[in-house]
């Protein structure tokens, strides 16, 4: 049944597809879709504008109009399904694929390196650990526990070339793509892991193009969802491997 009510409307020209809004809305009503935002049906949406807030670019705003009135039962469906259908890290067996397999790593001893031609001296990798995909990574992996937390945009570690000396270094590492991965997925594992892991701080560092801005928004909904205050810095990359910006965010 369509009633006279308030609802989001997002303005295609503007919207970038950053995703921004994606992990702001509690209902799930939004969605990019080839590069855009939307509403993927009007009952979804309860027009109270929790994303508003969230778009860098002005695109969406509150308007009244007729749209199929606003379902709770139908929006706890539609989030059960997306829990259901998002993508579960489970615990590998033996033999299994080696890149899910938790692994830390000590630090090797100078004697223990294979010899380097002059030419392609290199710094030591500041690793530590195994997997480094949030994807892969479950919340109570070990090297969690107390760490200081890397949270990366996967461009990064293209982008900047010292990335392992400035960044990498004492920190456990997690990374993924806000664009192309589950938001809603990370929320939760990030909101576990502030429950569980006693991570001391987090520093999220994304690339300067808009699609990336939606990973330190993931981090700190899941950081607001466990309930557990932990300092977070953000630090922004250009394209060209320079830090742009870097500032601490606060939990709302």
């Amino acid at each position: 049944m369509k009633v006279l009510r308030k609802i989001i409307k997002i303005d295609e020209e503007l919207c970038d597809g950053c995703g921004n809004c994606v992990p702001a809305c509690a209902e799930g009503a939004l969605e990019i879709v080839d590069g855009k935002a939307k509403v993927i049906a009007d009952l979804y949406c309860d027009g109270l504008g929790a994303c508003l807030g969230e778009c860098p670019v002005g695109a969406l705003e509150i308007i009244e109009r007729e749209a199929d009135e606003f379902d709770e039962a139908a929006v706890e469906e539609l989030l059960a399904q997306k829990k259901e259908e998002a993508p579960k890290v489970m615990p590998m067996a033996p033999g299994g694929c080696p890149s899910a397999r938790l692994q830390s790593f000590g630090t090797p001893a100078a004697a223990a390196a294979p010899p380097q031609p002059a030419a392609a001296e290199q710094a030591e990798s500041a690793l530590s650990h195994w997997p480094v995909q949030i994807m892969l990574v479950p919340p109570t992996a070990p090297f969690l526990k107390g760490a200081d937390l890397l949270v990366l945009a996967d461009c990064v570690p293209v982008a900047y070339p010292s990335l392992h000396q400035d960044f990498l270094k004492g920190r456990a590492v997690m990374m993924g793509c806000p664009k192309f991965d589950d938001a809603q997925h990370y929320i939760e594992k990030f909101a576990q892991i502030c429950k569980q892991s006693g991570i001391n701080s987090i520093t999220s560092v994304v690339m300067e193009v808009p699609c990336c801005s939606a990973l330190p928004v993931i981090v700190k909904k899941g950081m607001e969802l466990s309930g557990v205050e932990i300092p977070m810095e953000e630090v922004i990359i250009s394209t060209r491997g320079k830090v742009l910006e870097r500032r601490q965010v606060k939990a709302a």
